[in-house]
Parts: structure tokens; sequence; C-alpha cells
């Protein structure tokens, strides 16, 4: 790691010392659930629809034997809900026909799943299985870049960058300080730049004396 790098991360670790997915879950289905409904929607309303949905289907069997039209009822508070049944029954049914019930710890295997692309593999395989990974979203994303930690147009392109600068023991919790961070001080249009404790190591910063809480 760079000093400049091993700064960002040390303020960001001391900042959000207990950050970690505000998806509510219990078991790694029902994280691969909420994490495909995430998708176009927030964990807070994603919460609010998983804590009555898994009341009754938070198993892959459960979730197989109904048919999309009857979980879309179930999940219709969340953006793209129709979209989200479709993919959640198949690959309910996909668990229980090719994997016992189990979420399988393969990258590859997740990505065959309906609904599950490199981000929500990532999420899956460290939130759930603890594995080194470095999922990157639109928070992720927007922060690499503003503070020239990577500068690819694609997740997979910053993943990468990240992945190369920062030690893998740090990849998921950094992903969390990224996310937490974008989400309370470096929002997408206003970002809060007298609030924030990287200001000083952040390239595109306004300068000391034009930062204001409406700068950017």
């Amino acid at each position: 790691m760079t000093n400049r790098v091993e700064q960002i991360l040390g303020r960001l670790a001391n900042t959000y010392p207990n950050a970690s997915t505000d998806l509510k879950y219990r078991t790694p289905f029902e994280l691969l659930v909420a994490v495909i409904l995430s998708a176009q929607s927030t964990d807070a309303q994603v919460n609010k629809i998983t804590a009555k949905l898994f009341e009754r289907y938070n198993t892959p069997e459960a979730m197989a034997a109904l048919t999309p039209d009857e979980l879309a009822e179930h999940i219709k508070g969340c953006g793209l809900f129709r979209n989200k049944s479709k993919f959640l029954v198949a690959t309910s049914r996909l668990l229980v026909e090719n994997y016992h019930g189990e979420i399988p710890q393969n990258r590859d295997e997740l990505e065959k799943l309906p609904g599950v692309g490199r981000k929500t593999a990532n999420v899956v395989l460290g939130v759930a299985f603890g594995h080194q990974t470095f999922p990157v979203d639109t928070h992720v994303q927007r922060l690499a870049h503003r503070l020239g930690l990577a500068s690819g147009k694609t997740p997979e392109q910053v993943e990468k960058e990240l992945c190369g600068k920062i030690p893998p023991e740090l990849w998921q919790p950094c992903h969390h300080w990224l996310i937490q961070h974008g989400r309370k001080v470096c929002d997408a249009r206003k970002p809060r730049c007298c609030q924030c404790p990287l200001v000083d190591l952040c390239p595109t910063a306004p300068k000391k004396e034009e930062i204001s809480c409406t700068s950017f």
C-alpha cells in the first residue's frame, strides 16, 4: 500500500469501526435473497419486505414451491419486483435440484444462478462465508473514483484496481467502510466535504477555502 492509501483506510476504519451489511439475514440463503432484492432498492426497504417474507419463505424449498406471480405479491415493495420474483423462484429451484438446498461457495456456480452477478456473488461469498472478496456497488465505485483509488469504467475494472492496492484481509472491511461513507458523507449529488475525514487526501475535493456542505 502507498502511504496515502494506508491513511485513507486507517481513517475509514476509525470512522466506521463497526461497519457491516445493513441487510438483515440469518442464513446464507436469506442473505442471497436480500442482496438480489436490494438492486434498485434501499436496504431499509428490503428489510421491511424480508421481515415478513422470511416468516414463511426462508428456505430454497419453500420459495421453490411458489410461482413467480405468487412471490411477486410478497416483494412488490421493491423495484423490478416482477423480474426479481422470476429470478428468485428459478434460483430456489436450481438450489433444490442441483445443490441439495445449499448455497454454493464457488463464484462460478453462484453466478450461474438467475439474478446473481459478480457483485451479488462477492457479497454472499464475503459476508456469509468469509471469503476475501471486494464487492463493488455504486457507492464503492463512486468513492474509488473520487478518492483516486481507481479509474475503471466498470465495476469489474474498479474491483481489480482496488484489489491491487489493498491487502486481501481488508477487502471486505473496506467494502463496508466505503459504503457507509458513501451513504453518510460522500453523497452522489451533494457530498458533505466539510464533514469528511478524508478531505485532505481526496484529489477531487474543493480547495479548503471553498469547502462547504453544498460542495460538488
